[in-house]
């Protein structure tokens, strides 16, 4: 019945990453009949330890780049503009933005695993499942542990586990090098744009904060359990650092707010001539191998007087 169905509406079933020939769009009788036979044959469960997964859509950029360590590169139909790491992730087909998906798009890619993130709307996920497709969420990493945890459950899931852990034991090994280089070392007062209208910064729970800690600084809202911040209060605290990551504004905005930060010459950061843009690409949804890469980074511009030129490379 599966192949007579799929045979007689596209030409056969879709194999690896070629989407199914056939209408643009399907109809939403097409959409209402697919979904049901997803339904049906989804009750078999999974192989012990792992999905029997094809077809995987990603719906956020950590999801993306950990498929690609994996190794599992050639199960991706699909993923979000913002999913831009690795670079092959560019080409992918897209389904929208990390917060807003096109849920007909997706259904006619055929997917049989669908990765969601914890910024993927609920009404968007309940909607997915309720045509019968198999939605795994991934809730938003509060720590590196978090983005660790993330890649071994993924791992487990695309039955890759021993991949996974060589990449966090690597990733572990790493993190705690760039922190012992730094240990003993003075802290500098170090202030992490992740947002600017309104403005936000980084605080302890994030994973942003631990760039801060573990790059040997002090992060001037560790007194805060919300971002939200006035301009006032950072320049009252007078920050030896300020680093700029604002997702989906590489250019503009954050270009915008380094000139703005810099009319405040009475601050220690725009005096030394140490306020900065960082990649948020890189900074703002890390895997556990470019967390590492963020970290070196941060810890560069933190520290410069003991990190090399080479650990500046991709600002």
């Amino acid at each position: 019945m599966r192949r007579y169905f799929l045979k007689k509406r596209s030409g056969g079933r879709p194999s690896g990453n070629k989407k199914p020939t056939g209408t643009a769009f399907p109809s939403r009788t097409c959409i209402l009949c697919l979904a049901g036979l997803i339904l049906l044959l989804g009750t078999y469960p999974p192989a012990r330890g792992r999905t029997t997964a094809q077809r995987i859509i990603s719906l956020g950029p950590i999801n993306t780049e950990n498929i690609y360590l994996l190794g599992a590169e050639e199960l991706l139909v699909a993923n979000t503009r913002y999913c831009v790491r690795p670079e092959a992730a560019r080409t992918k087909e897209k389904i929208g933005s990390v917060m807003q998906i096109n849920i007909e798009k997706i259904v006619s890619l055929y997917p049989d695993l669908i990765l969601a993130t914890g910024l993927t709307q609920p009404a968007q996920i309940r909607k997915l499942r309720e045509l019968g497709l198999r939605v795994v969420q991934f809730t938003q990493p509060k720590s590196f542990a978090d983005i660790c945890a993330q890649l071994l459950r993924l791992g487990r899931l695309l039955g890759r586990e021993q991949r996974a852990g060589e990449l966090v034991a690597r990733a572990e090994k790493e993190v705690a090098a760039i922190r012992q280089r730094v240990d003993g070392r003075e802290r500098p007062r170090v202030f992490l744009q992740v947002g600017a209208e309104p403005l936000f910064g980084s605080v302890p729970g994030s994973f942003t904060h631990d760039f801060i800690e573990f790059g040997g600084g002090t992060n001037i809202l560790s007194d805060q359990s919300s971002g939200a911040v006035s301009r006032e209060k950072v320049l009252a605290r007078n920050p030896d650092v300020i680093l700029i990551a604002i997702m989906g504004s590489e250019t503009g905005v954050a270009g915008r707010e380094k000139a703005r930060w810099e009319r405040f010459g009475v601050i220690r950061a725009v005096r030394d001539h140490r306020v900065h843009i960082v990649n948020p690409n890189l900074v703002c949804s890390p895997s556990p191998a470019t967390f590492v890469q963020a970290l070196r980074l941060i810890a560069g511009l933190i520290h410069p007087e003991i990190f090399q030129e080479k650990d500046h490379a991709n600002l």
